[in-house]
């Protein structure tokens, strides 16, 4: 029998029981063997983006304050595209609830430096400057790499406009301990080396993710609608709330949905490749090395400024917007193509997480306890190949459930056949559920369980997902998008500044601001050589490491 589901395990994804058995299997091999604690000692990190805005819900227009210390070297707190969009940054750590301190901890710093600011807690953002050019991009000082991030950004507001670059999300990182490699390598008698095993296995869990991940959109999607002065005038299919709100009735994410995150004309056409690593950095290398005339026309300076990276498809890697990212830690300088390309994938990065309005963190412990017991499944369950004809129609239902998701008997599509949406989730759950009681046998306690109970109730109940209670609270207090955003983070901002912390925790948070600032200062202290050279090096350097 044991080698019956050896066999299986190592089998092509033909058939759902077959599928079943060989996510069985893994499990039990896992949890059955010496190293069955091994399942609990992966690592889980958190990036939560949060606009700072005034108790109107206008963006602030003030510059990252120092005692955040600098966004260029701090490892906790920086920007992303804007400087008033701020990222908390928390250690990887084995148990999420130790994540979800940390990032409780980050908060409790920010709010007793914000001054009379606050956290935007919603994704889609509140009210913006009345021009795209008012929106202000990050700054990271005077150095070659802090020029080039800037130069970055400005690229992108060429690309995308900077409205969009405004929409805020949660980053789950997750990673399986390489104990769990090593023991499915055995288990399976694979021949490939233990960093080739590895990385295979993360990207088949991207695949069953990219397939999947819409079901994530359903239970955790919280923005189903925005302040229509957001749209500046698009075009858009969307109706009206009031005066000042558009949504769609039964949208989950319009955040992850064509208005916001969606691949634009360059991007539409790069199909990442996840069925093999080399694939996946050939399509990326690719696309960061090779130009499109858009982007040539807008041409890399202007009265001789930079205002782009390159003209290529991508300037950087990290400007392909995925739901979910294979990632490797990078050393000093190194490039993230070239930090897997030598040393495999390390973890995935899962992107497509709206900020929880209900939450003062914008995540609850008991979301973070599913998204375990999910990604689980998808890392242990049989994952066929993404053909393109398979990658449309990931995206297709991706982008169904993003714009309709709480429809009264909506399908998606699946292997071309048509498939009730609640029918296709059960089945999901039914081996979620089977992930958490191992989880839960190995913790201890019901928590996982718990989680997937509650995400559950919402396929049978589509009221109780937060994209259902954000209009139901707005209609209920006659609240227009701006009003509910703001009495959310005005709620939250009290919570933070209710249990401000003690001077030891401050000190060491202060401390680690004034070591940010000097580095940034001795980094641009010690620079060497133009930032025209550091550019051209940048770019050689992409192109030499991938023949392409």
């Amino acid at each position: 029998m044991a080698a019956d589901n050896a066999r299986l395990a190592s089998m092509p994804n033909t058939t759902p029981s077959r599928t079943n058995d060989a996510f069985s299997h893994r499990l039990s091999v896992l949890t059955t063997g010496p190293q069955r604690d091994a399942l609990i000692r992966g690592l889980r990190g958190i990036e939560k983006e949060s606009l700072r805005v005034t108790h109107d819900g206008k963006l602030a227009m003030t510059p990252h304050s120092r005692a955040l210390g600098s966004a260029l070297t701090h490892p906790s707190l920086t920007t992303d595209y804007s400087e008033a969009l701020l990222e908390l940054i928390t250690p990887a750590e084995h148990d999420v609830a130790i994540t979800l301190e940390k990032l409780d901890t980050l908060h409790r710093f920010v709010y007793a430096e914000l001054g009379d600011e606050i956290l935007w807690n919603n994704s889609m953002p509140g009210l913006l400057p009345e021009t795209d050019e008012g929106i202000p991009i990050a700054h990271y000082g005077t150095s070659n790499i802090g020029k080039l991030k800037y130069v970055y950004r400005i690229g992108l507001a060429l690309r995308y406009g900077r409205t969009m670059q405004c929409i805020a999300g949660i980053h789950y990182n997750y990673s399986l301990n390489e104990e769990v490699w090593r023991v499915l390598h055995a288990d399976q008698q694979s021949t490939a080396n233990a960093v080739d095993f590895q990385s295979d296995r993360y990207l088949a869990l991207i695949r069953n993710f990219r397939r999947t991940n819409w079901l994530l959109m359903y239970l955790f999607g919280a923005s189903p609608a925005l302040d229509r002065r957001f749209l500046r005038d698009r075009q858009h299919t969307l109706e009206t709330f009031d005066a000042d709100t558009l949504y769609r009735p039964y949208a989950t994410s319009l955040r992850m949905s064509d208005l916001g995150y969606s691949n634009t004309t360059a991007q539409a056409a790069l199909h990442a490749d996840y069925d093999t690593l080399p694939g996946y950095l050939d399509a990326l290398a690719k696309a960061v090395s090779q130009p499109y005339p858009a982007y040539e026309a807008i041409g890399t300076q202007r009265d001789g400024e930079w205002v782009q990276i390159n003209t290529n498809v991508l300037q950087i890697e990290n400007e392909f917007y995925s739901t979910i990212r294979p990632k490797r830690v990078t050393h000093p300088g190194e490039r993230p193509l070239h930090a897997l390309a030598a040393r495999g994938v390390q973890y995935v990065e899962v992107r497509c997480m709206d900020i929880d309005p209900f939450e003062p963190t914008g995540i609850s412990l008991e979301t973070s306890r599913f998204l375990d017991a999910y990604l689980l499944v998808c890392a242990l369950d049989d994952s066929a190949t993404l053909p393109p004809d398979a990658y449309a129609e990931a995206n297709q239902n991706f982008g169904r459930v993003t714009m309709e998701g709480r429809k009264p008997g909506l399908e998606l599509t699946r292997d071309g056949n048509p498939i009730a949406m609640t029918d296709w989730a059960n089945e999901l759950l039914v081996k979620i559920d089977a992930a958490a009681a191992t989880l839960d046998a190995l913790h201890g306690g019901d928590s996982h369980a718990r989680a997937v109970a509650v995400q559950r109730a919402k396929l049978a109940d589509a009221s109780l997902t937060p994209s259902a209670r954000v209009l139901q609270t707005m209609r209920d207090k006659q609240q227009s998008f701006l009003a509910f955003g703001l009495e959310q983070s005005e709620a939250h901002a009290a919570y933070f500044r209710a249990r401000p912390l003690d001077a030891a925790q401050t000190k060491e948070f202060a401390d680690l601001a004034t070591q940010s600032l000097a580095e940034q200062a001795k980094l641009e202290r010690e620079e060497v050589g133009s930032f025209d050279a550091f550019v051209a090096a940048y770019r050689a350097y992409t192109l030499n490491r991938f023949s392409v």
